[in-house]
């Protein structure tokens, strides 16, 4: 068959795609959950974003840093008291399985998610069926990555630790989220900027936060409440080793970002987002700067496989 006879790519459906649900490869229209499950009330489950990204040169679907999401997917887990069924070696296999069955050839968001499925009222965390599933799906752009976006700070604030664990990615806290970014979306604002009850800066409604001044990269410290993000490791990892800069974890005041060079967001769904306004203050000269660039040209260079000191990232679906 020559090119010109091949047929069009055309993804399938999401209720005929293939995900993986309690141990079995099945079809998302075949997969049905009850009216009283338990996460659906209590949020109580536990989730990962991966993405996969396509290569139309080398015709390959990468996933991205699939260990590190399940690892702390198995974190994540562990605090909810949620018993997954699976290594991360076994959750990647399947992964991957359903990737080449759903046969995707255009960038894909990957979706593990691990709960609590008993059909039954109270809330608890003990002696509750627990479920896991994986789907997929294809995904473009989660915020604007090339002209930049303009933040403000919520007013809703950062849900402590001491009150819901922040570094686990569980489904409850996402009300949080929800909240802020519906309150910026109202405002005017493309996305949320939350801060933690002491009044520091702990990250945007769903991504990691850095600013630079000087020269120097700086992101909030674990301690502030934040998720800790993979995309975030990357950014550091790319930051110190490929730009040469320096990378601190600390503190970051409200009035600081006002005064950055550049202030930009990260994770999964944002990649890397330049954020050029936050309170209508402009942030440097109101435009994506050096680093943040930089930084976006080395992180689609590398998901996409053009980097071959990182391949060791990526997973190749084909």
């Amino acid at each position: 068959m020559t090119a010109e006879q091949k047929p069009a790519y055309k993804a399938p459906t999401q209720a005929e795609s293939w995900v993986y649900f309690n141990g079995e490869f099945k079809q998302y229209k075949d997969v049905h959950l009850g009216l009283m499950t338990h996460a659906l009330h209590y949020g109580t489950g536990c989730f990962e974003g991966i993405r996969a990204y396509w290569n139309e040169n080398q015709q390959q679907l990468f996933c991205l840093l699939m260990e590190p999401h399940f690892k702390r997917l198995h974190n994540s887990a562990k605090i909810l008291r949620i018993e997954l069924p699976h290594t991360v070696e076994q959750m990647v296999e399947a992964t991957l399985e359903i990737m080449r069955r759903n046969a995707y050839r255009e960038d894909v968001y990957i979706r593990p998610l691990a709960f609590k499925s008993s059909e039954e009222i109270g809330v608890r965390l003990h002696g509750l069926q627990d479920s896991f599933a994986i789907y997929t799906a294809p995904f473009g752009n989660y915020v604007d990555v090339d002209a930049g976006i303009r933040c403000m700070v919520s007013s809703w604030r950062r849900v402590d630790d001491n009150a819901a664990p922040a570094r686990a990615k569980v489904t409850g806290i996402y009300i949080n989220s929800a909240l802020a970014k519906t309150e910026a979306n109202e405002n005017g604002f493309d996305e949320a900027i939350v801060l933690t009850q002491e009044g520091h800066v702990s990250e945007g409604s769903a991504e990691n936060l850095f600013i630079v001044r000087d020269g120097v990269v700086i992101t909030p410290s674990a301690s502030d409440n934040i998720l800790e993000g993979v995309t975030r490791n990357v950014m550091m990892q790319l930051a110190r080793e490929d730009l040469g800069l320096t990378v601190v974890e600390r503190s970051i005041d409200r009035s600081e970002l006002y005064v950055a060079d550049e202030v930009f967001l990260c994770g999964t769904g944002a990649q890397v987002s330049p954020v050029i306004e936050v309170d209508h203050r402009q942030i440097g000269d109101g435009k994506p700067g050096v680093v943040t660039q930089g930084l976006q040209r080395l992180y689609f260079d590398t998901v996409k496989g053009r980097v071959e000191e990182r391949l060791d990232w990526l997973h190749p679906v084909y």
